[in-house]
């Protein structure tokens, strides 16, 4: 196909190109017809992702729980993970 066929290429088809196969006309998969369609953010905005919340999250501690405090620095490199070999 040439640029121009491309251009004026019909709305509900696609050209798939896969590694090691040339490339072919196929009709497009219509998102709403996928069983998961509904946990989409298309479907319903609840579901976007929000990236600063994410990055802003906080550890929220409880006062009845015990915690203990590890200062990197003190930790002696005996007790760091092994390196994985390649």
């Amino acid at each position: 196909m040439t640029r121009d066929e491309i251009a004026v290429l019909d709305g509900s088809k696609c050209v798939l190109q896969l590694r090691g196969v040339r490339p072919f006309l196929s009709d497009k998969y219509d998102l709403t017809q996928h069983p998961n369609y509904k946990y989409t953010a298309d479907f319903d905005k609840r579901y976007t992702f929000d990236i600063e919340k994410f990055l802003n999250h906080r550890m929220k501690l409880k006062a009845s729980e015990e915690y203990e405090v590890v200062d990197v620095d003190d930790v002696p490199e005996e007790t760091a993970e092994p390196e994985a070999d390649d």
